[in-house]
């Protein structure tokens, strides 16, 4: 065999092992509690790399221990379509190039099934590479999981202080409560610091999250409840949330 036949098997065979481990991984995930994620080690190199003592505070609770007004106040402030797409917002990308081609502040329309597939499988960055790959994962995830399993991995593994990962962490740090007691005006507040918690903090907020609460919170009167696992979602009914109510 020659040397471009030896390379061509080489890449065919490491085709089929990232596809292979990739998927098998998602399938467990599917399942499995996601206790570390790669950003809560980059984390902690980078707090070692500043002399700073180590903090990466994250426990698992299932959905049930969460309060129910969490999910839909991330979805009030990231994600208002999560219940209707299936991974990606075309709605609000299209929205954000045209802001962002005016030339004003840079926005995003990354969904909450992008954030969760860059939390849980990839690293921060911006690059294209990044990007492709968070699209990849993200497209496993929408097809493998449930939309409750989805929200379920987002608000146990995003980052949401300074070494604090998940929504049990920021209710026990910050209000020195459990993830089921957080209120409604709580979570809203919590909501408010994404997607920059390292900037904002929910344990002091400022006159502008204060606002940005406020906004949530009424946003949230427009949104369905969340759905429990095996709830049906149709936005045409009242099962599991109703949209009929949702303003754009």
């Amino acid at each position: 065999m020659n040397k471009l036949g030896i390379i061509g098997k080489v890449i065919r065979w490491m085709v089929v092992a990232f596809f292979g481990s990739t998927i098998l991984v998602v399938v467990l995930l599917r399942f499995v509690p996601v206790y570390y994620t790669p950003l809560m080690f980059i984390r902690c190199f980078e707090q070692m790399a500043e002399g700073k003592n180590i903090k990466m505070h994250h426990h698992w609770v299932p959905m049930e221990e969460i309060s129910p007004h969490m999910p839909v106040a991330v979805m009030a402030s990231e994600d208002q379509r999560f219940l209707l797409h299936h991974g990606f917002d075309y709605q609000a990308i299209e929205k954000a190039a045209i802001h962002n081609m005016e030339g004003k502040r840079k926005h995003g329309a990354s969904t909450i099934s992008q954030q969760t597939a860059k939390n849980v499988f990839l690293w921060p960055g911006r690059s294209w590479i990044r990007k492709g790959f968070e699209a990849y994962f993200t497209v496993l995830i929408e097809f493998m999981w449930s939309k409750q399993r989805i929200m379920e991995v987002y608000l146990n593994s995003i980052e949401m202080g300074d070494g604090i990962y998940g929504i049990d962490a920021v209710a026990a740090d910050n209000f020195s409560t459990t993830a089921a007691d957080l209120s409604r005006s709580q979570c809203a507040l919590v909501a408010a610091t994404l997607p920059n918690p390292r900037k904002f903090d929910s344990a002091n907020p400022t006159s502008y999250m204060l606002k940005r609460r406020r906004q949530i919170e009424t946003q949230m009167r427009f949104m369905p409840s969340f759905p429990r696992e095996g709830e049906d979602i149709n936005p045409e009914t009242s099962a599991g949330g109703v949209y009929r109510n949702y303003k754009k």
